[in-house]
């Protein structure tokens, strides 16, 4: 198999990213517990991607893969989610019987993040129709590079059971087990450079 071209994401490039990146979380456990209604995640999830892990764009640490059919956000050290408009965005959006176990979530996601610096994957996703291709290990493959070459250490939190086989092949270790009342479990992993 080929290994999939990987390219930068240009702020251009951000509606067509984002877009994927909802594709790609429409069945994923956490998502769908915050927005369980179809037309709400439609209308909420893209501008939640855009604070939660937008600034990618702008540190030229947004990628996809071929005709947008998966794409990885990261944050490189220290630069961080927009807090600020993650909560207002939940206090705004997300229904009362889930905001406040989705805002104590997020207070546990920050007790597991690396008090180094360290490069943060908040979202990486590849669409239904294109799983199974390899391009979630291209887009994982690309961005690790800069953290060996740097020995910066990378963290990310897993919504998806289904996915921690992808990250520990690429060399990720499950920290602990993120869950509060009703939301489905978040595995906070970290990846020591190689």
């Amino acid at each position: 198999m080929t290994t999939p071209a990987i390219k930068s994401a240009l702020p251009v490039d951000a509606a067509a990213v984002i877009d994927v990146v909802a594709l790609a979380f429409s069945t994923d456990p956490v998502a769908r517990w915050v927005y369980p209604n179809p037309y709400q995640y439609i209308t909420h999830m893209p501008p939640f991607i855009k604070a939660f892990a937008g600034k990618a764009f702008a540190h030229g640490s947004a990628y996809y893969v071929e005709d947008y059919a998966g794409a990885a956000l990261w944050l490189p050290p220290n630069i961080h989610p927009d807090g600020e408009e993650i909560i207002s965005w939940i206090q705004r959006t997300v229904s009362v019987w889930v905001r406040d176990e989705l805002l104590a979530v997020f207070e546990q996601m920050g007790n597991y993040h690396p008090k180094e610096p360290h490069w943060y994957l908040p979202l990486i996703g590849v669409e239904a129709i294109h799983q199974g291709h390899g391009y979630g290990s291209a887009l994982m493959e690309h961005a690790l590079v800069p953290c060996d070459q740097d020995q910066t250490l990378a963290y990310l939190e897993s919504s998806n059971p289904r996915n921690i086989s992808l990250y520990q092949r690429h060399g990720f270790e499950i920290l602990g087990t993120i869950q509060v009342g009703t939301s489905p479990p978040l595995f906070p992993m970290v990846r020591k450079p190689h």
